[in-house]
């Protein structure tokens, strides 16, 4: 039987691969790297560089990642739409793996947040004719890159923790004590009326790039915002995070 391995490869830091990706990498026939167009071949580059590092003998093969398409649909309708032609991309690369062979697909961060790999791979399985079973490998995701570098906990003692994306931070405010925000195209926090919360930012974290800037929301809101369009202008790209608190430590 095929087997595909989906392994997470941390946020960008070739140190963050872990032995087990490693392994997993070595193991498969073939790794798919995606290919995201103008304005985003650092992306690829990175990833080419962690197979440089670690590969022995495993053949690269790239495909290109078609854009989503958001005119006159919903944001769940765009994405359903375009899982379904990186599926059928997928699908491809897996229908040319030898029977008894193996794939590997490499993911930013971890597989299971905020990335959609795994349930595509379940709709190839789900749709296509082909017979293959998939495995897992955990990576080091944006979240603990954020911690280490601000060097905090991201919990406050006894306290829930939210994950959240900027649209729905947008949408719904600031309703946790941590919140932690990710996919935030729209700069939410400079819009969360809570001026003494705190900030912990990042950008490019784990990378020779990594931007971190922290304190009262309302004081640095307006400095992260230029900092981030002046980091997107000169990369072509951006991928942030940050943490949003409130409170202290054994406070009731």
């Amino acid at each position: 039987m095929k087997h595909i391995h989906i392994i997470g490869i941390g946020t960008g830091n070739p140190e963050h691969v872990t032995i087990q990706a490693i392994n997993a990498m070595n193991a498969a026939d073939v790794v798919f790297l995606p290919v995201k167009g103008t304005g985003k071949e650092e992306l690829a580059e990175i990833r080419r560089d962690i197979c440089e590092r670690y590969l022995t003998g495993v053949r690269i093969l790239e495909f290109a990642v078609p854009q989503r398409q958001t005119a006159e649909r919903t944001y769940p309708q765009s994405v359903d739409a375009w899982h379904g032609e990186i599926a059928r991309i997928h699908e491809e690369l897996i229908a040319g793996l030898p029977d008894d062979g193996s794939g590997a697909f490499l993911v930013w961060g971890d597989p299971s947040l905020y990335d959609s790999t795994i349930r595509i791979i379940e709709r190839v399985r789900q749709e296509a004719t082909l017979d293959f079973d998939y495995s897992v490998v955990p990576g080091i995701t944006s979240i603990q890159a954020l911690a280490a570098s601000h060097k905090i906990p991201v919990n406050l003692v006894g306290k829930p923790v939210e994950i959240t994306t900027g649209r729905r931070l947008a949408r719904e405010g600031l309703t946790t004590v941590s919140t932690i925000v990710m996919l935030d195209g729209e700069q939410a926090f400079a819009k969360i009326d809570d001026p003494d919360a705190e900030i912990f930012w990042g950008a490019y974290l784990g990378t020779k790039d990594e931007i971190v800037r922290s304190g009262r929301l309302g004081d640095i809101a307006a400095d992260i915002l230029a900092l981030r369009a002046e980091a997107r202008q000169r990369h072509g790209w951006i991928m942030d995070i940050y943490l949003l608190r409130k409170g202290r430590d054994f406070e009731e």
